[in-house]
């Protein structure tokens, strides 16, 4: 790309995913390219290569008034800020609202599957609060509605591994996992088209699976029988619990069982062919990259 390439901002670029985004487009994009986060000082390395490395509180609107200045396509990617209800929302909306006055031409933001009003998941709503935003700031958009993370799945499959049971709420439901590079390579794919209008995209990977197949996949992998229980929603949280899950996050982990097995995350899109031009990874290639830490689980 020239020199007149546009000014590109990502937020939470000390995080797994926005990490991996700005080192992608450090690999393509020739022009001006800005991060934020809560801690610059993480971000010392991309300074020293270039990137322009911005403070960026989202419950703070100055901060962002000055850390979204001169960017002109801007990487939202949703914040880990689920402490308090409704947080989030006012975060995203303060982001919104700054892109709006610094001039930002179009936002890329990373949603969630189906996050409509009525979706169990009890993230969802912050979503579709953000999704809402969007629509009515006059801004272009692109929002990626990234499904399950497979890198997720290296969580809870050595313990499935380990006690031969894979626990799940999903009942014969299956999810259209995708893995969490794949979903860094469409956003940087995403900030660097040329596109200016809106669009609303689901992000999966090239295949729904259930937790059926992923007992028999893990089962092949370690060389151990693993089978499939399936157990109510409630029974899944209280489970978590007694082994030391915090409350809040196994009743997140249990929403999203709940939105499996109602057939919310199965539907497979082509959106990463589309805007990568290549194919995303499927659950079975992904596991069996990470073999060694399943079969570490039979050890």
């Amino acid at each position: 790309m020239s020199n007149a390439s546009p000014s590109l901002l990502v937020t939470g670029a000390s995080g797994h995913l926005g990490r991996r985004v700005v080192e992608l487009l450090l690999e393509f994009h020739r022009g001006p390219l800005i991060v934020t986060t809560r801690e610059p000082a993480k971000l010392a390395d991309l300074a020293a290569r270039g990137v322009i490395v911005r403070k960026a509180d989202f419950d703070d609107t100055a901060s962002l008034d000055a850390a979204f200045a001169g960017a002109q396509r801007l990487l939202l990617i949703s914040t880990d800020s689920l402490d308090v209800p409704g947080r989030r929302i006012t975060q995203h909306q303060n982001a919104v609202d700054a892109a709006r006055r610094a001039g930002v031409r179009h936002i890329v933001y990373t949603s969630l599957t189906r996050p409509e009003p009525d979706s169990p998941v009890t993230i969802a709503k912050d979503h579709w609060a953000t999704e809402q935003a969007l629509e009515k700031s006059g801004l272009g958009f692109t929002v990626l509605r990234n499904n399950f993370y497979a890198d997720l799945l290296l969580l809870s499959l050595p313990r499935a591994v380990a006690t031969g049971q894979l626990v799940a709420a999903t009942g014969t439901g299956s999810t259209a996992y995708v893995t969490r590079e794949d979903c860094a390579r469409i956003a940087a794919a995403a900030l660097l088209a040329p596109f200016d209008g809106k669009r609303t995209l689901e992000v999966t990977g090239p295949s729904a699976v259930s937790h059926e197949e992923l007992a028999r996949m893990v089962s092949e992998l370690s060389g151990r029988p693993v089978r499939y229980v399936a157990v109510d929603a409630a029974s899944l949280r209280a489970g978590m619990v007694e082994h030391g899950l915090p409350a809040p996050i196994a009743e997140v982990i249990a929403s999203f069982d709940v939105a499996v097995a109602e057939g919310r995350m199965a539907k497979t899109s082509t959106a990463f062919s589309d805007l990568t031009g290549g194919a995303p990874s499927s659950v079975a290639s992904f596991l069996a990259r990470h073999r060694e830490a399943l079969q570490a689980a039979t050890r």
